[in-house]
């Protein structure tokens, strides 16, 4: 058998993400159980790493599927780029840059204007009514 077809068809006989978090669930509380002997805890053990892996490709596929929500047009309506087009780096990008300016801003809030209300709004006679 070719290996597309071997890959095809395991991917459509595989659970779904809540099939395998209920089965990896199951095994983990048959090994909490401790009922049962060395042997099958190791196979169970097995089983349940098997599951788990599964669940964090199955998270891995849904990751990549979501879109990002970029900004806002003009509109007011979302827009959005698919994960795999912003690609990892431009979100790194963009955290530094979010840091960054998060820094700024609490260091040293006078760069970016005045923290408080101007004195001119107040009274200048130095009462308070």
């Amino acid at each position: 058998m070719a290996k597309g077809q071997a890959k095809h068809e395991t991917e459509s006989s595989r659970p779904s993400f809540e099939q395998a978090l209920g089965k990896l669930e199951s095994v983990v509380a048959r090994l909490e159980e401790g009922q049962i002997g060395l042997d099958e805890s190791l196979a169970e053990y097995q089983k349940g790493v098997k599951y788990l892996r599964l669940c964090y490709e199955l998270l891995e596929k849904a990751e990549r599927r979501v879109a990002l929500l970029t900004g806002i047009d003009a509109d007011g309506n979302p827009v959005t780029v698919d994960f795999d087009e912003a690609g990892e780096e431009s979100l790194v990008a963009k955290a530094q840059t979010r840091s960054k300016r998060r820094s700024r801003s609490e260091s040293n809030p006078a760069a970016e204007g005045s923290s408080g209300p101007e004195t001119t709004d107040m009274d200048s006679e130095g009462t308070l009514f």
